[in-house]
């Protein structure tokens, strides 16, 4: 059970104030102890804003559907989390194609960052954020077709680096 507090949170993802501050010392970890800044980092981070869509609105329709972009090409196309990263370079150039994916998941029962954080070690964080983005990943699963077909019909795994990164 993750206690509500008082204190900050993200301006757009629907998260509370004690689950956003699990959730940024769990990312303190990664950067610090664990050095984990591409597989399972992204994974935290695409994991945690798709488990926390927030409610219809410009960045949180961006969010939600870049988030979830991601996950698929990790968890189903098998990307490492940099070949993920540098894929979705230029995403934003099909943003006009982002809906709100509708209904939302019903995330009762789904892993959630606080077994994240109860990791005691590298190894246990890796698994455990895998299960974690599985576990939301298949909540998600009456948008799998949407975001797949978005990926084909644009394309997206066909962009090398260069052209990501220069806009060639």
């Amino acid at each position: 059970m993750i206690k509500n507090i008082t204190g900050p949170k993200h301006a757009y993802i629907g998260s509370d104030a004690g689950c956003w501050d699990i959730f940024c010392s769990v990312l303190a970890k990664e950067y610090t102890e664990y050095n984990e800044l591409w597989q399972t980092h992204r994974l935290t981070v695409d994991t945690y804003a798709a488990q926390h869509p927030g409610n219809p609105g410009r960045k949180e329709i961006q969010s939600v559907f870049i988030h979830l972009t991601r996950l698929y090409l990790q968890l189903e196309k098998g990307l490492n989390g940099k070949h993920a990263n540098d894929v979705m370079l230029n995403i934003s150039k099909f943003k006009e194609q982002y809906v709100w994916l509708d209904p939302l998941p019903d995330f009762e029962g789904t892993v959630n960052i606080a077994d994240v954080a109860g990791a005691k070690n590298l190894d246990e964080h890796k698994h455990a954020v895998e299960k974690w983005a599985r576990s939301v990943w298949n909540a998600w699963a009456k948008h799998h077709d949407t975001i797949k077909n978005f990926v084909e019909h644009n394309k997206i795994l066909n962009v090398n680096r260069k052209e990501s990164a220069y806009g060639k």
